[in-house]
This record gives C-alpha cells, structure tokens and sequence, in this order.
C-alpha cells in the first residue's frame, strides 16, 4: 500500500507543478497586493480543492462529470470569472502607464519627485484574496473530472474507496498548499524587482492575458 501511495502522491506532485489558472490568479494576487494576499489565495484555492473532494467522495462531481448541462454551467461561470481577473489586470496596467505618464508631465519642481516613485498603485482587486481562490478553483469542472476520473484508479488498495480517495484528496490540497505557497514566497523575494513601474506593468498585461486565455480554454473544453 505505501508504494501505491508514493506512486500516486508523485502523480500528483506531477500535476500539481504544471502552470494552470490557480497559479495564474495566485501570481496577480501576490504581485499586486503583496505575499499575505498571495498565501491568502492559496488557502482559498486549497479550501476549494477540498470541496471537490468532498463533493467526489459522497459521488456529487461524478454527477456533475456525467451532465452535460451541469458541465457547461459550471464552466461557464468560471471561465467568466478568470476572464474579468485578466480584464481587470489589463485595465490597471493602462492605468498604471497613465498615471506615470502624468507625473512625468508635471512642470517645475514636482517633476523629479515624480520621476523618482518606483511603485505603482495598488491594484485594485474584487473580493478578498480567500475568495478569489475560492471561486476561481470551486468552478473549474475539470477538477471534477480529475477527482472523479484519476484519483479512484490511484487510491491504495489497502484501503475502502472512500478512504483512499479522502487521502489522495488531502495528499493533492497539501502538494498543492506547499508548492503554491513557496511560489508566493518566492515572489515576495524579489517583491523590489516586481515593483519597478515597468515590470509591474509587464506583469499585469501578462497575468491579464494569461488569464484570459485560460478562461477561454476553460469555456471551450469539453468533459
């Protein structure tokens, strides 16, 4: 049983490394609103790892797996919300340029001072950094379908169905805490490079973009 459960927990080591909209939304968190927001929203996403779980282990994702209807529901929602994080990520890089174009522009004095500020605002963000997690992984389907469709064929077989499944599960939200919280921390360790006006702003059109295009993947595959 315990070389099972290696082989499995090193499947979902595997997978949980693999870039995907969960580290996309953990990086404009953390850049933005710094290394808190970031763990924040990891706890969210691990929170919404957990609900998948539970829902596979008393068959519910299996249901919404097997619905078309629930299936496209539940994608859509999602992937319209990743869709407005890269919006809203976009829109603050513009705003960012402008506001730094405008202080350049300042006559007199107050120029310089304005040249010298090596920050941009604050991005402003929707929700707390729990729920952005949250949500952003409670409606991506394909978690259903990998829970319901991966996770029984590597359960030890030691184990009744339900055990092994609740392991793997809480095996995958520690994999994916840990690997997600030392990705925020690495950023915060380079939180001055990211806080050059430039890089911000590269950083913003890049997770905007990101995110979008993972909301339309999302919104375009099939079970």
């Amino acid at each position: 049983m315990l070389i099972q459960f290696l082989t499995a927990a090193g499947v979902l080591a595997v997978l949980t490394v693999v870039p995907g909209p969960d580290m996309a939304v953990v990086t404009k968190r953390a850049v933005s609103a710094g290394w808190r927001d970031g763990l924040r929203t990891v706890g969210g996403i691990t929170t919404g790892l957990l609900v998948w779980g539970v829902l596979t282990v008393v068959g519910l994702s299996a249901v919404l797996a097997a619905s078309a209807t629930a299936y496209t529901l539940v994608k859509l929602a999602g992937a319209a919300y990743l869709v407005l994080l890269g919006i809203q990520a976009l829109i603050h890089s513009r705003r960012g340029q402008a506001a730094r174009n405008d202080g350049n522009d300042l006559p007199g004095p107050q120029a310089p001072h304005a040249r010298t500020v090596g920050t941009l605002p604050a991005a402003p963000v929707l929700g707390s950094p729990w729920r952005t997690g949250l949500i952003s992984n409670v409606f991506n389907p394909k978690i259903a379908v990998f829970y319901t469709g991966l996770l029984p064929a590597l359960a030890p077989a030691g184990l009744s169905p339900h055990a092994g499944m609740a392991l793997l599960v809480l095996t995958h939200a520690l994999l994916t805490a840990v690997w997600l919280g030392g990705y925020v921390m690495l950023l915060a360790k380079a939180r001055a490079f990211f806080q050059k006006p430039r890089v911000r702003r590269a950083m913003d059109r890049t997770t905007g973009v990101v995110l979008i295009g993972f909301g339309l993947k999302v919104a375009t595959t099939e079970p």
